[in-house]
């Protein structure tokens, strides 16, 4: 496991830090005159998003597991090769190995306009083709200026084609979860995954949460935001590469019961950036795909 001192000569004085947090992790922190942000190596995992003048846009629970190997509730968790659990193997960790797995700084930049962009990389190995077995690289870009820009890139360094799912699974900080209204999936038909995966089809009004919610929405490539009138603010979450919409909050039950969560539960919305299910992607050798998102905050 590296430690802060690793990376010494990658950063920005007065704007990228590296920090050894008490759990074991290292973790980039960013301040500019435009926002703040933090990013785990573990992972790839942006935890912190804070435009100048505004609240944090993302969520992370104070009872997060900060620790090597342990998956941190919040932020942007990356999902690769599969979406929740493994279909044929159990005993395997929901959502892939990517999002516990340490990955390699590739660059670590300042842009003239002030926006900083980090990548950072994870490629298959000997580990990983045991538990999957294709050949593949991974990139994360991400932009952090007064919006949050994200990219993960999968390629296909294998000798034949793979299917794979990935998610960008952002949590958003909400001030009271049943008081928010989500917009842009009115029509589209998801998978309930309370309701032991039925498919059902959005009616035309905004998504309130009113209990457990975890829906996968398919064949969409829309825009989606999160109004919350207690904030005053509208959280936009644009996408690219992506044709699935993943919208989840645990509700009382589900949240107390996760040991990393529990009474947190109402302060956080994940509108998810999706590739699953009939959404899967199937990448031929040698070829690439990009999954994105960009997330920005509104007045209402």
């Amino acid at each position: 496991m590296k430690k802060a001192s690793d990376f010494l000569r990658h950063e920005i004085p007065g704007v990228a830090k590296f920090v050894d947090t008490p759990g074991g992790l290292v973790r980039l922190d960013i301040t500019t005159a435009l926002a703040t942000a933090e990013v785990f190596l573990q992972g790839a995992h942006v935890a912190a998003f804070q435009p100048v003048g505004q609240a944090p846009v993302l969520f992370l629970s104070s009872k997060s597991f900060m620790a090597p190997g342990k998956a941190i509730r919040g932020g942007v968790p990356l999902i690769f090769p599969w979406f929740g659990p493994h279909p044929k193997r159990t005993e395997l960790a929901a959502h892939g190995f990517v999002r516990t797995a340490e990955w390699e700084l590739e660059s670590l930049e300042q842009s003239a306009d002030g926006s900083v962009q980090i990548a950072l990389r994870f490629a298959s190995s000997e580990q990983t083709r045991a538990i999957w077995p294709h050949d593949f690289v991974l990139r994360f870009r991400i932009n952090i200026s007064a919006v949050l820009e994200m990219t993960l890139e999968t390629e296909n360094t294998s000798s034949a084609s793979f299917t794979f799912e990935d998610a960008l699974h952002t949590y958003l900080t909400v001030a009271d979860v049943t008081e928010v209204s989500v917009n842009g999936l009115s029509g589209v038909e998801y998978i309930d995954k309370t309701a032991g995966g039925k498919r059902f089809r959005e009616g035309s009004e905004p998504i309130r949460i009113r209990r457990e919610t975890d829906r996968l929405y398919l064949n969409t490539t829309s825009t989606c935001s999160a109004d919350d009138l207690s904030l005053a603010r509208r959280i936009v979450v644009e996408k690219s590469g992506s044709n699935a919409t993943v919208v989840w909050n645990p509700w009382q039950g589900k949240g107390m019961s996760l040991a990393d969560l529990g009474p947190e539960w109402p302060g956080m919305l994940c509108i998810e950036t999706v590739n699953a299910a009939d959404n899967a992607v199937t990448l031929p050798p040698g070829a690439r795909h990009s999954t994105r998102a960009v997330v920005r905050v509104e007045p209402l």
